[in-house]
Protein backbone atom coordinates (compact mmCIF):
# COMPACT_ATOMS: atom_id res chain seq x y z
CA UNK A 1 0.00 0.00 0.00
CA UNK A 2 1.36 3.61 -0.84
CA UNK A 3 2.39 5.59 1.53
CA UNK A 4 -0.45 8.37 0.85
CA UNK A 5 -2.87 5.98 1.08
CA UNK A 6 -2.23 6.47 5.41
CA UNK A 7 -2.81 10.44 4.74
CA UNK A 8 -5.07 13.04 3.88
CA UNK A 9 -5.66 16.92 3.56
CA UNK A 10 -9.18 16.88 5.48
CA UNK A 11 -9.69 17.22 8.87
CA UNK A 12 -13.03 17.92 8.88
CA UNK A 13 -14.59 15.26 10.89
CA UNK A 14 -11.24 13.20 11.76
CA UNK A 15 -11.55 11.56 15.35
CA UNK A 16 -8.92 13.42 17.65
CA UNK A 17 -5.85 11.15 19.13
CA UNK A 18 -4.21 13.24 22.13
CA UNK A 19 -1.07 11.76 22.63
CA UNK A 20 0.25 11.90 26.31
CA UNK A 21 2.64 10.29 28.56
CA UNK A 22 2.14 9.30 31.75
CA UNK A 23 3.50 12.63 33.22
CA UNK A 24 1.10 14.73 30.94
CA UNK A 25 -2.14 12.47 31.88
CA UNK A 26 -3.48 14.89 34.79
CA UNK A 27 -2.97 18.17 32.72
CA UNK A 28 -4.81 16.54 29.66
CA UNK A 29 -7.57 15.03 32.07
CA UNK A 30 -7.65 18.62 33.22
CA UNK A 31 -9.04 19.59 29.87
CA UNK A 32 -11.54 17.20 29.00
CA UNK A 33 -14.92 17.15 29.39
CA UNK A 34 -16.19 15.90 32.42
CA UNK A 35 -17.97 12.89 31.55
CA UNK A 36 -14.53 11.87 29.46
CA UNK A 37 -12.57 12.86 32.64
CA UNK A 38 -14.83 10.13 34.79
CA UNK A 39 -14.36 7.84 31.73
CA UNK A 40 -10.56 7.55 32.00
CA UNK A 41 -10.37 7.58 35.79
CA UNK A 42 -12.95 4.74 35.76
CA UNK A 43 -11.10 2.34 33.76
CA UNK A 44 -7.71 2.98 34.72
CA UNK A 45 -5.87 3.97 32.02
CA UNK A 46 -2.31 5.20 32.68
CA UNK A 47 -0.81 6.55 29.76
CA UNK A 48 1.23 3.60 28.91
CA UNK A 49 3.82 4.04 26.40
CA UNK A 50 1.90 2.21 23.15
CA UNK A 51 -1.43 1.81 24.76
CA UNK A 52 -4.95 3.63 23.36
CA UNK A 53 -8.02 4.31 25.41
CA UNK A 54 -11.13 5.47 23.00
CA UNK A 55 -13.34 7.96 24.75
CA UNK A 56 -17.10 7.36 23.91
CA UNK A 57 -19.20 9.68 21.97
CA UNK A 58 -22.81 9.48 21.04
CA UNK A 59 -25.16 6.74 19.89
CA UNK A 60 -21.93 4.12 20.29
CA UNK A 61 -19.00 6.34 18.20
CA UNK A 62 -15.56 7.11 19.32
CA UNK A 63 -15.30 10.70 20.33
CA UNK A 64 -11.61 10.83 20.97
CA UNK A 65 -8.48 8.81 21.63
CA UNK A 66 -5.87 8.63 24.19
CA UNK A 67 -2.89 7.33 22.99
CA UNK A 68 -0.10 6.84 25.82
CA UNK A 69 3.85 7.71 24.08
CA UNK A 70 6.53 7.81 25.60
CA UNK A 71 8.55 5.01 27.32
CA UNK A 72 11.79 3.46 26.01
CA UNK A 73 11.26 3.62 22.35
CA UNK A 74 8.60 6.35 21.84
CA UNK A 75 8.84 6.38 17.97
CA UNK A 76 7.44 2.69 18.11
CA UNK A 77 5.06 3.58 21.11
CA UNK A 78 3.59 5.96 18.36
CA UNK A 79 3.87 3.04 15.48
CA UNK A 80 1.94 0.82 17.84
CA UNK A 81 -1.40 3.41 17.83
CA UNK A 82 -3.17 3.46 14.35
CA UNK A 83 -3.07 -0.79 14.59
CA UNK A 84 -5.03 -0.63 17.61
CA UNK A 85 -7.86 2.21 15.93
CA UNK A 86 -10.69 0.86 14.23
CA UNK A 87 -10.07 2.09 10.04
CA UNK A 88 -11.33 5.60 10.00
CA UNK A 89 -10.30 8.72 9.77
CA UNK A 90 -8.18 11.01 12.37
CA UNK A 91 -5.65 13.58 13.75
CA UNK A 92 -3.05 14.69 16.18
CA UNK A 93 -5.31 16.91 18.29
CA UNK A 94 -2.39 18.83 19.26
CA UNK A 95 0.96 20.02 17.81
CA UNK A 96 3.89 18.75 19.19
CA UNK A 97 6.14 21.43 16.74
CA UNK A 98 6.70 20.79 13.19
CA UNK A 99 9.93 18.03 13.79
CA UNK A 100 8.39 16.04 16.66
CA UNK A 101 4.90 16.21 14.22
CA UNK A 102 6.97 14.97 11.16
CA UNK A 103 8.17 12.21 13.35
CA UNK A 104 4.72 11.24 14.55
CA UNK A 105 3.06 10.98 11.36
CA UNK A 106 6.32 8.90 9.93
CA UNK A 107 5.30 6.31 12.61
CA UNK A 108 1.90 6.67 11.55
CA UNK A 109 2.74 5.33 8.34
CA UNK A 110 5.70 2.98 9.28
CA UNK A 111 3.38 1.08 12.08
CA UNK A 112 0.93 0.09 9.12
CA UNK A 113 3.14 -1.80 7.44
CA UNK A 114 2.35 -5.28 6.17
CA UNK A 115 3.09 -8.47 3.98
CA UNK A 116 1.55 -11.58 2.98
CA UNK A 117 1.42 -14.11 0.55
CA UNK A 118 -2.02 -15.68 2.09
CA UNK A 119 -4.14 -16.38 -0.82
CA UNK A 120 -7.52 -15.00 1.59
CA UNK A 121 -5.49 -11.88 2.82
CA UNK A 122 -7.18 -8.67 2.09
CA UNK A 123 -5.05 -5.48 2.54
CA UNK A 124 -5.90 -3.76 5.60
CA UNK A 125 -8.24 -0.55 5.56
CA UNK A 126 -5.69 2.20 6.39
CA UNK A 127 -5.98 4.44 9.47
CA UNK A 128 -5.64 7.61 7.50
CA UNK A 129 -4.27 10.94 9.57
CA UNK A 130 -4.88 14.35 8.81
CA UNK A 131 -2.02 16.14 7.97
CA UNK A 132 -0.09 17.23 11.23
CA UNK A 133 0.06 21.53 10.29
CA UNK A 134 3.65 22.46 9.75
CA UNK A 135 4.68 18.78 9.09
CA UNK A 136 7.00 18.06 5.94
CA UNK A 137 4.54 16.16 4.26
CA UNK A 138 6.78 15.02 0.90
CA UNK A 139 9.90 14.12 3.94
CA UNK A 140 7.28 11.62 5.66
CA UNK A 141 5.87 9.95 2.34
CA UNK A 142 9.15 9.38 1.11
CA UNK A 143 10.56 7.72 4.59
CA UNK A 144 7.42 5.54 4.63
CA UNK A 145 7.37 4.08 1.26
CA UNK A 146 11.20 3.60 1.26
CA UNK A 147 11.31 1.86 4.56
CA UNK A 148 8.09 -0.45 2.85
CA UNK A 149 10.19 -1.18 0.00
CA UNK A 150 13.17 -2.21 2.12
CA UNK A 151 10.67 -4.50 4.02
CA UNK A 152 9.15 -5.64 0.60
CA UNK A 153 11.90 -6.91 -0.71
CA UNK A 154 13.16 -8.85 2.24
CA UNK A 155 10.16 -10.25 2.64
CA UNK A 156 9.75 -11.69 -0.98
CA UNK A 157 10.40 -15.21 -1.14
CA UNK A 158 13.65 -16.23 -2.75
CA UNK A 159 11.59 -17.46 -5.40
CA UNK A 160 10.60 -14.39 -6.30
CA UNK A 161 13.25 -11.99 -5.48
CA UNK A 162 16.43 -13.64 -6.63
CA UNK A 163 19.30 -11.39 -8.57
CA UNK A 164 17.00 -10.36 -11.84
CA UNK A 165 14.06 -9.43 -9.58
CA UNK A 166 16.45 -7.55 -7.42
CA UNK A 167 18.09 -6.02 -10.48
CA UNK A 168 14.68 -5.18 -12.03
CA UNK A 169 14.25 -3.28 -8.59
CA UNK A 170 16.65 -1.47 -8.62
CA UNK A 171 16.00 -0.52 -12.44
CA UNK A 172 12.17 0.82 -11.59
CA UNK A 173 13.69 2.78 -8.69
CA UNK A 174 16.33 4.29 -11.13
CA UNK A 175 13.68 4.95 -13.56
CA UNK A 176 11.22 6.50 -11.27
CA UNK A 177 14.06 9.01 -10.37
CA UNK A 178 15.62 9.99 -13.38
CA UNK A 179 18.57 8.06 -12.44
CA UNK A 180 21.18 6.13 -15.05
CA UNK A 181 20.63 2.35 -14.20
CA UNK A 182 23.36 -0.33 -15.59
CA UNK A 183 24.26 -3.75 -14.45
CA UNK A 184 26.79 -6.35 -15.53
CA UNK A 185 25.86 -10.04 -15.65
CA UNK A 186 27.65 -13.76 -15.61
CA UNK A 187 30.95 -13.83 -17.57
CA UNK A 188 30.70 -10.52 -18.28
CA UNK A 189 31.96 -9.58 -14.51
CA UNK A 190 35.05 -11.37 -15.33
CA UNK A 191 35.87 -9.32 -18.51
CA UNK A 192 35.01 -5.99 -16.07
CA UNK A 193 37.19 -7.09 -13.17
CA UNK A 194 34.77 -8.17 -10.46
CA UNK A 195 35.84 -12.47 -10.31
CA UNK A 196 34.90 -11.95 -6.52
CA UNK A 197 31.06 -11.52 -7.06
CA UNK A 198 31.06 -13.92 -10.12
CA UNK A 199 33.31 -16.56 -7.89
CA UNK A 200 30.51 -16.77 -4.86
CA UNK A 201 27.87 -16.96 -7.90
CA UNK A 202 28.88 -18.75 -10.42
CA UNK A 203 27.05 -21.64 -8.68
CA UNK A 204 23.46 -21.00 -9.64
CA UNK A 205 21.55 -21.01 -12.21
CA UNK A 206 20.77 -17.37 -11.94
CA UNK A 207 23.36 -15.73 -12.62
CA UNK A 208 25.45 -13.11 -10.87
CA UNK A 209 25.34 -9.74 -11.69
CA UNK A 210 26.86 -5.68 -10.34
CA UNK A 211 24.12 -3.80 -10.48
CA UNK A 212 24.69 0.06 -10.44
CA UNK A 213 22.46 3.27 -10.43
CA UNK A 214 24.14 6.96 -10.66
CA UNK A 215 21.97 10.02 -10.00
CA UNK A 216 22.77 13.28 -9.38
CA UNK A 217 25.07 15.92 -11.03
CA UNK A 218 28.89 15.15 -11.72
CA UNK A 219 30.14 18.05 -9.49
CA UNK A 220 28.07 17.63 -6.38
CA UNK A 221 30.03 15.51 -3.61
CA UNK A 222 30.05 12.01 -3.93
CA UNK A 223 28.22 9.54 -1.49
CA UNK A 224 27.86 5.94 -2.55
CA UNK A 225 26.03 3.60 -1.10
CA UNK A 226 26.88 -0.57 -1.19
CA UNK A 227 24.87 -3.08 -0.37
CA UNK A 228 24.82 -6.93 0.07
CA UNK A 229 22.48 -8.59 -2.05
CA UNK A 230 23.34 -12.28 -1.18
CA UNK A 231 19.41 -13.11 -2.66
CA UNK A 232 19.47 -16.44 -1.32
CA UNK A 233 22.40 -18.13 1.10
CA UNK A 234 22.58 -22.08 1.49
CA UNK A 235 26.02 -21.14 3.13
CA UNK A 236 27.61 -23.07 -0.29
CA UNK A 237 30.04 -25.93 0.26
CA UNK A 238 29.87 -24.89 4.08
CA UNK A 239 26.23 -25.73 3.79
CA UNK A 240 23.93 -24.26 6.67
CA UNK A 241 21.57 -26.21 8.62
CA UNK A 242 18.04 -26.47 8.33
CA UNK A 243 17.39 -23.47 11.28
CA UNK A 244 20.12 -21.19 9.62
CA UNK A 245 18.99 -21.35 6.01
CA UNK A 246 15.45 -20.69 6.88
CA UNK A 247 15.31 -17.07 6.76
CA UNK A 248 17.92 -17.06 4.07
CA UNK A 249 15.96 -14.76 1.60
CA UNK A 250 16.36 -11.97 4.02
CA UNK A 251 20.20 -12.20 2.90
CA UNK A 252 20.17 -9.12 0.21
CA UNK A 253 18.29 -7.41 3.34
CA UNK A 254 22.01 -4.85 2.76
CA UNK A 255 20.67 -4.33 -1.09
CA UNK A 256 17.20 -3.39 0.39
CA UNK A 257 18.53 -1.22 2.42
CA UNK A 258 20.46 0.81 0.13
CA UNK A 259 17.67 0.80 -2.47
CA UNK A 260 15.54 2.32 0.37
CA UNK A 261 18.20 4.73 1.67
CA UNK A 262 18.86 5.11 -2.27
CA UNK A 263 15.21 6.32 -2.84
CA UNK A 264 14.68 8.66 -0.08
CA UNK A 265 17.88 10.84 -1.33
CA UNK A 266 16.74 11.13 -4.82
CA UNK A 267 13.45 11.66 -3.35
CA UNK A 268 14.96 14.95 -1.43
CA UNK A 269 16.88 15.79 -3.96
CA UNK A 270 19.36 16.26 -2.06
CA UNK A 271 22.43 17.95 -3.90
CA UNK A 272 24.83 14.87 -4.12
CA UNK A 273 26.53 12.75 -6.95
CA UNK A 274 24.52 9.43 -5.40
CA UNK A 275 26.20 5.92 -6.90
CA UNK A 276 24.59 2.82 -5.52
CA UNK A 277 26.58 -0.29 -5.89
CA UNK A 278 24.61 -3.78 -5.33
CA UNK A 279 26.45 -7.04 -5.98
CA UNK A 280 23.80 -9.57 -6.25
CA UNK A 281 23.97 -13.24 -5.97
CA UNK A 282 22.95 -16.31 -4.97
CA UNK A 283 24.99 -18.64 -2.66
CA UNK A 284 24.22 -22.15 -3.94
CA UNK A 285 25.81 -25.68 -4.34
CA UNK A 286 26.65 -27.63 -7.57
CA UNK A 287 29.55 -28.51 -9.22
CA UNK A 288 31.30 -25.14 -10.34
CA UNK A 289 30.93 -23.88 -6.56
CA UNK A 290 33.78 -22.12 -4.78
CA UNK A 291 35.51 -24.22 -2.35
CA UNK A 292 36.88 -24.05 1.28
CA UNK A 293 40.71 -23.72 0.34
CA UNK A 294 40.16 -21.93 -2.53
CA UNK A 295 42.02 -18.74 -3.63
CA UNK A 296 39.85 -15.86 -4.63
CA UNK A 297 41.50 -13.23 -6.86
CA UNK A 298 39.49 -9.51 -6.33
CA UNK A 299 38.87 -6.16 -8.08
CA UNK A 300 41.66 -4.56 -5.86
CA UNK A 301 44.11 -7.02 -6.65
CA UNK A 302 44.30 -8.73 -3.15
CA UNK A 303 43.43 -12.49 -2.99
CA UNK A 304 41.32 -13.89 -0.25
CA UNK A 305 41.99 -17.90 0.77
CA UNK A 306 38.25 -19.24 1.29
CA UNK A 307 38.19 -20.58 5.05
CA UNK A 308 34.66 -21.12 4.86
CA UNK A 309 32.19 -20.26 2.00
CA UNK A 310 29.74 -19.63 4.30
CA UNK A 311 30.70 -15.81 4.52
CA UNK A 312 30.38 -14.94 1.03
CA UNK A 313 28.41 -11.73 1.49
CA UNK A 314 32.21 -9.84 2.62
CA UNK A 315 33.81 -11.75 -0.57
CA UNK A 316 31.33 -9.79 -2.58
CA UNK A 317 31.46 -6.61 -1.31
CA UNK A 318 35.23 -6.60 -1.17
CA UNK A 319 34.89 -5.99 -5.66
CA UNK A 320 31.71 -3.45 -4.89
CA UNK A 321 33.31 -1.51 -2.37
CA UNK A 322 36.97 -1.58 -4.50
CA UNK A 323 35.02 -0.05 -7.38
CA UNK A 324 33.28 2.86 -5.13
CA UNK A 325 36.45 3.08 -3.43
CA UNK A 326 38.33 4.14 -7.20
CA UNK A 327 36.50 7.32 -7.45
CA UNK A 328 37.25 8.55 -3.66
CA UNK A 329 33.82 9.45 -2.70
CA UNK A 330 33.11 11.75 0.12
CA UNK A 331 30.95 9.31 1.78
CA UNK A 332 30.83 5.69 1.67
CA UNK A 333 27.94 3.75 3.23
CA UNK A 334 27.56 -0.49 3.14
CA UNK A 335 24.72 -2.16 4.41
CA UNK A 336 25.11 -5.61 5.05
CA UNK A 337 23.45 -8.62 7.00
CA UNK A 338 27.49 -9.81 7.29
CA UNK A 339 27.45 -11.44 10.64
CA UNK A 340 26.10 -13.83 13.37
CA UNK A 341 28.55 -12.55 15.59
CA UNK A 342 26.96 -8.69 15.44
CA UNK A 343 23.90 -10.56 16.43
CA UNK A 344 25.39 -12.04 19.73
CA UNK A 345 26.51 -9.15 20.85
CA UNK A 346 23.84 -6.67 20.05
CA UNK A 347 20.66 -9.01 19.20
CA UNK A 348 18.41 -8.03 16.43
CA UNK A 349 17.30 -4.18 16.83
CA UNK A 350 20.71 -2.93 17.40
CA UNK A 351 22.97 -2.90 14.34
CA UNK A 352 26.69 -2.77 14.85
CA UNK A 353 28.33 0.35 13.25
CA UNK A 354 31.66 0.75 12.16
CA UNK A 355 33.16 4.04 10.64
CA UNK A 356 36.46 5.04 10.09
CA UNK A 357 35.19 9.25 11.00
CA UNK A 358 34.42 9.54 14.58
CA UNK A 359 32.33 12.82 13.70
CA UNK A 360 30.42 10.46 11.20
CA UNK A 361 29.68 7.57 13.96
CA UNK A 362 28.49 10.30 16.44
CA UNK A 363 26.54 11.59 14.27
CA UNK A 364 24.56 8.49 13.13
CA UNK A 365 24.30 7.48 16.73
CA UNK A 366 22.64 10.56 17.85
CA UNK A 367 20.55 10.32 15.12
CA UNK A 368 18.84 6.75 15.69
CA UNK A 369 16.84 6.95 18.98
CA UNK A 370 14.08 9.57 17.59
CA UNK A 371 13.62 8.03 14.62
CA UNK A 372 13.40 4.25 16.10
CA UNK A 373 16.14 3.52 14.44
CA UNK A 374 19.38 3.09 16.83
CA UNK A 375 23.14 2.14 15.87
CA UNK A 376 25.32 1.15 18.20
CA UNK A 377 29.44 1.94 16.80
CA UNK A 378 31.99 -1.13 17.25
CA UNK A 379 35.67 -0.56 17.06
CA UNK A 380 37.57 -1.22 13.79
CA UNK A 381 40.32 -2.50 16.27
CA UNK A 382 43.03 -2.52 14.24
CA UNK A 383 45.38 -5.00 16.47
CA UNK A 384 43.18 -7.86 15.31
CA UNK A 385 43.77 -7.33 11.26
CA UNK A 386 47.12 -9.21 11.91
CA UNK A 387 44.32 -12.17 12.28
CA UNK A 388 43.42 -11.94 8.74
CA UNK A 389 46.76 -12.67 7.10
CA UNK A 390 46.10 -15.77 4.81
CA UNK A 391 48.56 -18.25 4.41
CA UNK A 392 49.20 -18.64 0.51
CA UNK A 393 46.93 -15.32 0.09
CA UNK A 394 46.86 -12.07 1.43
CA UNK A 395 43.75 -12.62 3.30
CA UNK A 396 41.27 -15.54 4.96
CA UNK A 397 38.01 -14.63 4.97
CA UNK A 398 37.17 -16.09 8.86
CA UNK A 399 39.62 -16.53 11.29
CA UNK A 400 39.34 -19.70 14.03
CA UNK A 401 39.47 -18.44 16.78
CA UNK A 402 35.29 -18.26 17.09
CA UNK A 403 35.81 -14.11 18.48
CA UNK A 404 35.16 -10.90 17.74
CA UNK A 405 33.52 -11.91 14.16
CA UNK A 406 31.45 -8.91 13.58
CA UNK A 407 34.96 -6.67 13.94
CA UNK A 408 36.64 -9.48 11.76
CA UNK A 409 34.09 -8.74 9.07
CA UNK A 410 33.95 -4.82 9.58
CA UNK A 411 38.21 -5.44 9.36
CA UNK A 412 38.20 -7.60 5.82
CA UNK A 413 35.88 -4.99 4.27
CA UNK A 414 38.09 -1.65 5.22
CA UNK A 415 41.61 -3.56 3.09
CA UNK A 416 38.83 -2.55 0.32
CA UNK A 417 38.37 1.17 1.17
CA UNK A 418 41.38 3.14 1.33
CA UNK A 419 40.64 6.27 -0.82
CA UNK A 420 36.89 7.62 0.69
CA UNK A 421 37.22 10.52 2.91
CA UNK A 422 34.91 8.69 5.26
CA UNK A 423 33.58 5.00 5.37
CA UNK A 424 31.00 3.32 7.54
CA UNK A 425 29.95 -0.41 7.61
CA UNK A 426 26.28 -1.38 9.15
CA UNK A 427 26.17 -4.73 10.13
CA UNK A 428 22.59 -5.50 9.81
CA UNK A 429 20.00 -8.24 10.77
CA UNK A 430 17.11 -6.62 8.56
CA UNK A 431 14.40 -8.71 10.53
CA UNK A 432 12.20 -8.64 13.37
CA UNK A 433 12.04 -12.12 14.28
CA UNK A 434 8.85 -11.41 16.83
CA UNK A 435 5.63 -9.76 16.11
CA UNK A 436 5.74 -6.41 18.30
CA UNK A 437 2.68 -3.59 18.18
CA UNK A 438 3.20 -1.63 15.20
CA UNK A 439 6.44 -4.32 13.72
CA UNK A 440 5.05 -6.92 12.05
CA UNK A 441 7.27 -10.25 12.13
CA UNK A 442 9.86 -10.17 8.91
CA UNK A 443 12.09 -7.50 6.97
CA UNK A 444 12.92 -4.86 8.91
CA UNK A 445 14.58 -1.34 7.59
CA UNK A 446 17.46 -1.02 10.04
CA UNK A 447 19.42 2.22 9.82
CA UNK A 448 18.93 4.38 6.91
CA UNK A 449 16.81 6.68 8.90
CA UNK A 450 19.46 7.70 10.65
CA UNK A 451 21.49 7.81 7.80
CA UNK A 452 18.96 9.96 5.79
CA UNK A 453 18.89 12.25 9.03
CA UNK A 454 22.69 12.57 8.91
CA UNK A 455 22.99 13.45 4.87
CA UNK A 456 20.10 15.60 4.84
CA UNK A 457 22.12 17.62 7.64
CA UNK A 458 25.28 17.64 5.82
CA UNK A 459 23.76 18.58 2.30
CA UNK A 460 20.53 20.31 2.42
CA UNK A 461 18.71 20.73 -0.10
Amino acid sequence: MPASDYYTERATGACPVHIVDEQGLESLLGRLADAHRSWVRSTGWQAEAGTVLALPGKEGTVAAVLAGAGGREPFWSLAAVPGQLPPGSYAFAESAGAEQDRLRATAWGIGQYAFSRRSEAKPAAPRVLAWPEGADCAAVLSTVDADALARDLVNAPAGEMGPAELSAAAARLAAAAGAEFREVVGDALLAEGFPAIHAVGRASDRPPRLLEISWGAPGHPRVTLVGKGVCFDSGGLNIKGPQGMRNMKKDMGGAAHVLGLGKMIMDAALPVRLRILVPAVENSISGNAYRPGDVIPTRAGLTVEIGNTDAEGRVVLADALALADEEAPELLLDYATLTGAARVALGPDLPALFCTDPELSDALRDAGPPQGDPLWPMPLWAPYAANLAGGIADLVNVTTDGFAGSIYGGLFLQRFVGNARAWAHFDTFAWNPRTRPGRPEGGAGQGIRAAFSVLSARYPA
